[in-house]
């Protein structure tokens, strides 16, 4: 046995030294061959990759390897590079990459969260992938990563609190159908996980907010408008929101532009308003203002109403419903 043609055993952490070293060839490379055989070689290390921080089969993956994973990932900045570099990655290559990117957002240590605290410290990571919606290739892949960032309170205030958030209606209003749907899933979540975060947001940036917000809820795109409305409702109800539910619902335009979404040519735009419309009718301390609008369409409210949707069959619908024109009855 020839034992000194033997090659060492690459450890994992070389792994991600190497994926570090192609990748960075494969920014310096032109179309050909040579392209080629790099980018077959970031597949095969990122597969690697993946399958030690998985495990293989039934095998648990070794605590030794994905530390030693992790910490080359950091030290090698390629949570960066990977997001930067994902659309010259081929498609199995991409998908590993969210597998990747996935594991070691969920990796712990005691109660401390690595990659996150990581991530936290280079916004631009979130920037990058957020912009990934303007590149239909990798879209929904970075969309999948976003997604996954989102669920944690420090990546997801970041984002928040960043003007990047405010590009979300360009992804949504300017894609494909597939494109503009994850992206609003990436908005909701951001507005919708971490609630008293949220309510502290919406509460010292609500003009800015509901600006922008409102652009989404007089949308030509019909599933657009729906989506807007239905989160809408979700976020006027919640308890952590009390306090923007009352300014929202004190305005007048704001009623005026439900009354209007309530006569809207889809049954289900419809729909979606009058759980935003109910709100203000419910309101025990109606303005002045609001007041006055419901006063004045009294008898055509109690018309309508008795003719919305009563082929519903859902039974908190049909008492909402009943309520609403009690209430209305009693203005």
């Amino acid at each position: 046995m020839n034992f000194f043609n033997r090659q060492k055993t690459r450890s994992p952490g070389d792994a991600v030294k190497s994926l570090r070293e192609n990748i960075v060839r494969l920014d310096q490379s032109v179309a050909g061959e040579g392209r080629k055989r790099i980018n077959e070689e970031i597949s095969r290390l990122l597969a690697s990759v993946k399958s030690s921080l998985s495990g293989e089969g039934d095998v648990e993956p070794s605590p030794d390897a994905v530390a030693q994973i992790a910490n080359e990932v950091y030290a090698q900045d390629l949570l960066s590079l990977m997001i930067i570099h994902l659309g010259k990655f081929d498609f199995e290559a991409r998908k590993d990459v969210c597998h990747i990117y996935n594991m070691l957002l969920r990796r712990q240590l005691g109660t401390r969260s690595p990659t996150v605290d990581t991530i936290a410290t280079r916004p631009d990571i979130i920037f990058n992938t957020l912009k990934g919606y303007s590149n239909p290739d990798i879209a929904l892949n970075t969309g999948m990563i976003l997604k996954e960032m989102l669920r944690y309170e420090p990546l997801a205030r970041i984002m928040l609190y960043s003007e990047q958030f405010y590009t979300f209606p360009n992804y949504i209003e300017n894609t494909t159908f597939g494109i503009s749907c994850d992206a609003f899933g990436c908005m909701k979540e951001t507005l919708t996980r971490h609630k008293p975060m949220v309510a502290q947001y919406l509460d010292a940036n609500y003009d800015r907010f509901f600006n922008m917000y409102t652009t989404l809820i007089l949308s030509a795109n019909y599933v657009t408008k729906r989506q807007s409305l239905k989160l809408l409702g979700e976020i006027l109800l919640d308890r952590a929101n009390y306090s923007i539910m009352t300014r929202y619902i004190s305005s007048e335009a704001n009623l005026k532009m439900m009354m209007n979404f309530l006569r809207d040519k889809s049954r289900n735009i419809q729909f979606e308003a009058f759980h935003v419309f109910k709100v203000f009718v419910a309101n025990p301390n109606k303005p002045p203002q609001i007041a006055s609008i419901l006063r004045r369409n009294k008898e055509k409210l109690l018309v309508f109403l008795k003719e919305f949707h009563n082929d519903k069959d859902d039974e908190q619908f049909n008492d909402e419903k009943q309520f609403l024109i009690a209430q209305i009855q009693q203005i």
